[in-house]
């Protein structure tokens, strides 16, 4: 009986050629080697740009039908889903339960690691019937190796409450897994600078593709007007400096109009651009918002965004 193999068929259990001496560089030698890694990222994020598209498409229908999207993981990219859906209400002005993270070991494991969660199937699913989720929502796992057992029994679970689902891995899932879900994601970043330690390139491409999946479907939902965030609300000095900065080049007013405005608004710089361009009360921007969708450019009279599905052959 011949001895097992000591190789992991996943890409991100293998072991990089490039790295092997890391331990004999010194503090120079070893930014050279992980920055080298970590510049195939980008390329390995643009590689699967299509199905990042369909999932910003998936996320968009779901915010329009009052949904939800919310991200899985254990470890690593559990707290990435975690910092992504904590970020999306002060970024885009969204309600706390729009986007939210689910991490296996529940808050603590934030802090500290929480390893064996992830091994509990079972607690996936529960997780996901926790949070009520149901037709409409989106369960989108992020599992670096893709066979973490806390997502699968999560998406599994999705599935069964009509959920659509999308996977993100940086290695090839097993195939009964791919079966069960609507997108799959697979950024192949190939094997990590420390062998396994998937915090590493496979967390950074985790970073970009949630970046773009929720900034996409946000964007395309009206919380943009060009690249600026107006869907902010004013609530503290660096965020009435930003909203006031922004009105005042959407407007072409100076300071002093643009704090009225927004003081008008009640904090909110979508409303105020709209009083300002359209020559309303707030009650009327409001009504003119409500009316385009949420679009600025709607609103004012501008050439709206494209439909969904536009801009992909």
């Amino acid at each position: 009986m011949s001895p097992a193999s000591p190789h992991d068929a996943r890409l991100t259990e293998q072991r990089n050629p490039e790295t092997a001496d890391i331990d004999l560089a010194d503090a120079a030698r070893i930014v050279e080697l992980l920055n080298r890694q970590d510049r195939l990222v980008p390329e390995a994020v643009w590689a699967v740009r299509e199905p990042i598209a369909r999932a910003i498409e998936m996320v968009e229908r779901a915010f329009r039908a009052g949904r939800r999207l919310m991200y899985v993981g254990a470890g690593t990219s559990g707290r990435l889903g975690v910092l992504d859906a904590a970020e999306c209400p002060p970024t885009f002005g969204s309600a706390p339960d729009m986007v939210q993270g689910i991490i296996a070991g529940g808050a603590a494991a934030l802090m500290r690691g929480a390893e064996g969660a992830e091994d509990d199937f079972d607690a996936g699913g529960e997780a996901v019937d926790a949070r009520e989720v149901r037709a409409g929502d989106v369960v989108f796992g992020i599992a670096a190796s893709g066979t973490t057992p806390y997502v699968r029994g999560a998406l599994a679970r999705a599935v069964s409450r009509g959920a659509g689902t999308v996977l993100l891995s940086c290695t090839d899932p097993p195939r009964d897994l791919l079966a069960n879900v609507d997108i799959a994601i697979l950024p192949k970043v190939g094997p990590e600078a420390l062998t396994g330690s998937t915090r590493m390139k496979a967390g950074t491409a985790t970073k970009l593709v949630l970046n773009t999946v929720t900034t996409g479907a946000m964007v395309r939902m009206g919380r943009a007007y060009g690249n600026l965030m107006v869907d902010l609300v004013a609530l503290s000095d660096k965020l009435r400096d930003r909203g006031e900065r922004i009105v005042m080049e959407v407007c072409g007013v100076e300071r002093e109009a643009a704090r009225r405005a927004i003081t008008d608004a009640d904090g909110h710089v979508k409303t105020a651009i709209v009083m300002l361009k359209r020559r309303v009360d707030r009650d009327g921007a409001l009504r003119l918002l409500d009316e385009a969708g949420g679009s600025v450019r709607r609103a004012v009279g501008e050439p709206p965004p494209p439909v969904e599905g536009a801009g992909r052959g």
